[in-house]
């Protein structure tokens, strides 16, 4: 027998001799075990008892708490700060938000109304919770902001594009301020540009403010040169060039706002509004009234009623959530001609008041030779005013250039002037004194935004103001009264 066989089959007796070992040792434990005292075995630990006991994993992680403030829950959902580094585009944006806190602060109060519905829209497509602050970029939060190019709302679309993405336009309403379908459309349109540049949201955020066109072709000279393609490359138009670094730097400012000297006050992660589903023309003053609504509040929702009468639009009403079901209530026992004003209804001009669209009919076209300076000066008005009505982040100007002015001789001085009237009765002896502040209107300003900063009721804001109507302009002066 050849030496490999001797080596199997040695191989095959020390195993069948080792299991003959195993077997007896159990046998052996077994019979010695059944022999152990009672007592002894009660105090035996329970092996198998302990094996049932559910595992600890260490690796488990505890829920997330829902966040309380919307800006936290916003933090959570950022996705385009990965991989940015040292930026002095980005830097450049975030210094002028630093050094100008007040801007963030009002879009902030302005969008309270909004930003929740924008934010849960965005995470039910799982887009970056960023995008909620373009419209601080696009519009302050206004749903009222109208540009020199015609682009109405918070996400400032066009007339063209509106209608590219089912926002009707007629003389009574307005789908471009429509607070849910201006949303709706704004994001099937991001991600859209999205899907078409490969995935790329800064390449789409781009393209959402030049157009898609505008980027393509700046893309394929960089392919043509040989040049990088990414966004930070392209040669494209100076205002897209400040666009994106623009919402970056925003979006880290709102991750730090403190380090920045920003008050970014609170928003309730709760949704501020609800649908109330309408069958039949309706006034807004009058849907006010009913369900107990402040009247520019319940305007400042449903913005694309142009008229403040629901005809043109979608058969539903945005009203706060706490006054929904009281609304749904009064609608179902009220007659329609309860809801219906008798005032005529009149055009307006993107709901601005005639004195504003005067003043916006006022232009100057840029000669040769003309700056800001010259410019200014034979206006009678300020470089920075010119600058803000017009949008210029510098001074440079092309000849032929159209410039939007707004009329200030009317205007008392810009600053805040404060007085202390006192109502006397005839026997001369003063009864209460009152201090009545003068308050200059922002742009975006509206009569509610200004009765809840100084915290005064809408009705005695108008009482103080009789001479102001809804819409507000910027440099129009407010007296704002309270207790001495």
């Amino acid at each position: 027998m050849s030496s490999p066989i001797r080596k199997a089959i040695n191989s095959d007796a020390l195993t069948r001799l080792a299991q003959a070992i195993a077997v007896a040792v159990s046998a052996t434990l077994a019979g010695c075990s059944s022999h152990v005292p009672q007592t002894e075995a009660t105090h035996t630990p329970n092996i198998a008892a302990r094996a049932k006991q559910k595992p600890i994993w260490l690796s488990e992680k505890p829920t997330p708490q829902i966040p309380q403030d919307v800006w936290e829950r916003m933090r959570q959902g950022f996705q385009l700060q990965d991989n940015l580094g040292v930026n002095p585009r980005i830097e450049q944006q975030r210094l002028w938000f630093a050094s100008n806190p007040s801007f963030l602060e009002n879009a902030g109060e302005r969008g309270s109304l909004y930003i929740h519905y924008i934010v849960e829209r965005l995470e039910e497509r799982n887009m970056p919770l960023e995008l909620a602050l373009l419209p601080v970029i696009e519009s302050a939060y206004n749903p009222m902001a109208y540009s020199r190019a015609n682009a109405v709302g918070l996400w400032q679309f066009i007339p063209s594009t509106g209608r590219y993405f089912n926002l009707r336009q007629t003389r009574f309403y307005d789908g471009r301020r429509d607070i849910t379908a201006s949303t709706t459309a704004a994001m099937d349109y991001l991600t859209r540009l999205h899907d078409m540049f490969n995935g790329d949201w800064l390449l789409a955020l781009a393209a959402y403010n030049a157009g898609e066109g505008t980027v393509s072709r700046a893309i394929e000279r960089n392919e043509r040169l040989g040049l990088p393609t990414d966004y930070w490359n392209l040669p494209l138009p100076a205002e897209t060039q400040a666009y994106v670094p623009k919402l970056l730097a925003l979006s880290q400012v709102v991750l730090a706002p403190e380090a920045y000297g920003v008050n970014l006050n609170p928003i309730a992660n709760e949704p501020y509004f609800q649908v109330v589903e309408i069958n039949q023309r309706m006034d807004l003053s009058k849907v006010a009234a009913v369900a107990n609504i402040d009247e520019d509040e319940l305007f400042q929702l449903n913005p694309a009623f142009k008229q403040r009468t629901t005809i043109d639009g979608p058969q539903h009403l945005l009203v706060p959530t706490s006054k929904a079901q009281l609304l749904t209530a009064s609608l179902s026992t009220m007659r329609p001609d309860e809801l219906i004003s008798q005032r005529s209804l009149k055009p307006v001009f993107e709901g601005a008041d005639e004195s504003e669209i005067a003043s916006l009919k006022r232009a100057y076209r840029v000669k040769r030779g003309d700056n800001l300076g010259t410019i200014a000066k034979a206006n009678k008005v300020d470089i920075k005013d010119l600058q803000r009505w017009n949008k210029l982040t510098g001074k440079n100007l092309k000849v032929g250039q159209t410039l939007v002015m707004q009329d200030t001789t009317k205007r008392k001085s810009g600053r805040v002037n404060t007085v202390v009237a006192a109502n006397s009765k005839a026997n001369g002896k003063v009864t209460n004194k009152t201090q009545q502040t003068q308050y200059k209107v922002k742009q975006g300003d509206s009569l509610y935004m200004v009765a809840k900063r100084f915290n005064v009721e809408m009705q005695h804001l108008k009482r103080w103001n009789p001479r102001v109507g809804q819409a507000l302009k910027p440099g129009q002066m407010l007296t704002v009264a309270s207790p001495n």
